[in-house]
Formats: C-alpha cells, structure tokens, sequence
C-alpha cells in the first residue's frame, strides 16, 4: 500500500579494512560508545581503555554508488606480547546487525591481518551470545568466565583457517546477505 513504510535502505557493498583516516576512526570510536555504553550499558559514557593507544582499529564502511558512507562496524587488535594477539570491542550498528557477514569479515580481516605480522596465538573474550558464531569459525572457548557483569567466552582462533592478509590498509570488499 502507498502509506507502507519503507524498508531501511541497506547498502550492498561495504568494503572491511584498516581505519586509515581520522573520519574513521572518529565513527569507530562513535559506534563503540553507541553498542557498549548506550545500548548494552556495559560501560558509563566511553568505552576507551589502555588498549586503545596500542590497538589497531578495523572498520566496516557502508558505500553508496561507490563512496564511502558510514562506519557500520569494527573492531580493534593488539599484539600483547610477541607473536600473541587480542581482539576486542566488536561492534555492528544495529540496522546492520541482520547482515551476518560484516562481523565474519571483521573477525576475518583481524585474525589474518595479525597473522600476517606474525601472530602465533589470537584470543578473544566473547559475550556468550556471540559464542557460537565464533565457533562457526573455528574458534575455541577455552574457559568461560564473568568480565563486566556478563558471562564472556575465553576464546582462541584457529589460524590454520585464517591466512596471512598483508594488504588491512586497503582490505577487501564484503558482499552480504541479509540474514
């Protein structure tokens, strides 16, 4: 009918890579605050911790006819000591949470990127709703505890499933289906 509403646009192309620019980063950080301390009140008014200033952040960006639009996911690594790598704050905005692929390509492009500087070990702490995905893709909960008044999954990657992307600046295009 004429007065339907219409459905959220959702771009069909979001490219998952390396934040190289200040917008990026600036919306990375945004969506972090929006997923943790607005929406699941995990934290009071930031998210931001000593990681940050080691961390490399990973966006994925929405594009419309080929420019770039919006930070519509991301998620940071470190390299703890050497060769043994962390990846954290994952975060999707919820109009996107639908399209299944963008936090497989994050959890792709983060694990491989590290694994190209010569990661041996990559662990993970993962809320226990978001468990099973991570397990689709070849990760393994080692033990399961409390952190922030949730229970977390203690996690670690499968590299032998994830090859060495020497090329995160750039990164690669993700193509989703809705979920």
């Amino acid at each position: 009918m004429i007065f339907d509403p219409f459905p959220v646009f959702l771009p069909s192309e979001y490219r998952v890579k390396f934040a190289t620019d200040p917008w990026e980063h600036r919306e990375a950080a945004a969506l972090r605050r929006q997923v943790f301390c607005h929406e699941q009140g995990i934290f009071s008014g930031d998210d931001r911790d000593a990681i940050d200033d080691v961390a490399i952040t990973l966006v994925a960006i929405s594009s419309f006819a080929v420019v770039p639009q919006e930070v519509v996911g991301t998620v940071r690594i470190h390299q703890a000591e050497p060769g043994v790598w962390w990846g954290s704050r994952l975060a999707v905005a919820a109009d996107y949470r639908r399209i299944s692929a963008l936090g497989t390509a994050l959890i792709r492009l983060a694990v491989s990127s590290a694994h190209a500087r010569g990661c041996r070990k990559f662990f993970a702490h993962v809320q226990s709703q978001n468990a099973p995905l991570f397990q689709r893709l070849h990760w393994q909960t080692i033990e399961e505890l409390e952190l922030h008044g949730r229970t977390h999954h203690f996690m670690r990657a499968d590299l032998d499933h994830y090859p060495p992307f020497a090329d995160a600046e750039t990164g690669f295009l993700s193509l989703p289906k809705a979920a």
